[in-house]
């Protein structure tokens, strides 16, 4: 009996020394695979943290979460819509990540679940973060104008997510009869790329002229202004003389309701029938981002402008479109200096180090004609808890109109700003 009660003691307690052998072994490979972050989306910000994260410390375990295995570009759509680009030039796959260690998922993120710091799978499947980037980018807002929903898109296409609906955009114009009109509608609020509209006028106008010089371009606008409109008013009035009408909102500019089917819009003022209908509706956050909680009632992700991290939600970032980054505007520019940032804060913030202080640079280039650019360009620091716009040492009298050199430097800037979010 006591040979039997020492067989079993020594027996349990080699599977004690086991079972305490194997949890060292874990804690062990876990502390070598270093903290993880997941990334979820995988446009110019989710990339370029990725990319960030992995410069500053390939200890760190970064995922990216993104169903697409490839991603199109918006900066230079509007070139496709008018045919001088295509969407295969537009198009990155994810290799640039792969190659700098970064895992990619190729999945949709269902749901997160802060209190447990995991991220569901549409797939079924969960992940555990230390950290978690959301960049979910934005979802269009249907339903405004009133009629405008997804089905309509497919007869008034907005072409402000770039891919399928640029094509339609693209075949559309290129339909459009001698003396047609081609009506482009503005939301209000805040947008991604907020002189994109203006940049899409002025191109599509430049290929009307040459192709279909009888018809007429109208920009029906939810707004009473736009970025740089004295540059581009002169543009137009020198390159497209009463080519483009632009109605601001106080002259009945809001679209408030579409018929899709007889492409009609309609505004308080007037119902405008036209041949071709590009309707941006207005923007929010992925709804990723809504189903977690990181939204306030002005419906954007408010962040803490040192890390990005949340302010409704703790362990987790909000970057790219999705985020209120003070004065930054929606673009892949300020996209790719948020990201930056919040890859140098969270690895600080895992190292227990304080995020470093940020100073944030941004350029848009639009163009008016192919070959003929101006350029918006903005510097930005933190101030009284908020990211405020600074003077940028950057910005020349050439800035004041739009010049070849200006779209000289937006292809160099567009090849750099791939490369740089991309790693390709």
């Amino acid at each position: 009996m006591g040979m039997i009660r020492r067989r079993e003691f020594l027996r349990r307690g080699t599977f004690a020394a086991i079972a305490a052998s194997s949890l060292r072994a874990r804690a062990a490979l876990k502390s070598a695979m270093g903290p993880r972050v997941l990334i979820v989306g995988g446009g110019f910000a989710g990339a370029a943290c990725a990319l960030e994260l992995r410069r500053l410390n390939p200890r760190i375990d970064v995922a990216l979460i993104d169903p697409d295995a490839s991603y199109i570009t918006c900066p230079m759509s509007s070139e496709v819509i008018t045919g001088s680009r295509t969407l295969q030039s537009m198009t990155i796959t994810r290799d640039g990540l792969r190659h700098a260690g970064v895992r990619y998922i190729r999945d949709r993120a269902a749901a997160v679940d802060a209190a447990s710091r995991t991220v569901s799978l549409q797939s079924g499947s969960a992940l555990h973060y230390d950290r978690l980037v959301m960049a979910p980018g934005i979802r269009l807002l249907w339903n405004t104008p009133e009629g405008y929903d997804q089905d309509s898109a497919a007869r008034m296409p907005h072409a402000w997510q770039a891919g399928a609906q640029t094509a339609l955009l693209a075949g559309q114009l290129h339909a459009i009869p001698q003396g047609g009109t081609l009506a482009i509608s503005v939301p209000a609020g805040l947008m991604r790329c907020p002189p994109g509209p203006y940049e899409r006028a002025s191109l599509i106008a430049h290929w009307l002229k040459r192709h279909r010089a009888r018809s007429k371009l109208l920009i029906l606008d939810s707004n009473n202004h736009f970025p740089r409109q004295d540059v581009f008013t002169a543009a137009w009035q020198e390159l497209y003389p009463g080519m483009i009408e632009w109605i601001p909102a106080t002259q009945g500019g809001a679209v408030t309701r579409v018929d899709a089917r007889n492409l009609i819009l309609y505004t308080s003022l007037a119902e405008h029938r036209v041949a071709v209908a590009n309707v941006i509706p207005p923007q929010a956050p992925g709804q990723i981002a809504l189903d977690a909680g990181l939204a306030t009632g002005h419906g954007w992700c408010p962040i803490k402008p040192l890390s990005f991290e949340s302010q409704l939600s703790q362990n987790i970032h909000v970057i790219g479109d999705a985020c209120i980054a003070g004065a930054m505007p929606k673009s892949a520019s300020a996209a790719l200096g948020q990201a930056r940032q919040c890859g140098a804060a969270i690895a600080a913030l895992l190292a227990d180090r304080a995020p470093p202080e940020p100073s944030f640079d941004s350029v848009c280039y639009s163009a008016v004609e192919p070959g003929r650019a101006l350029a918006i360009r903005g510097k930005f620091a933190v101030s009284d808890g908020d990211i405020r716009q600074v003077e940028s040492a950057d910005a020349t009298p050439a800035d004041t109109r739009a010049s070849a050199a200006h779209a000289r430097e937006a292809r160099d800037w567009y090849q750099r700003i791939r490369s740089a979010s991309f790693g390709s």
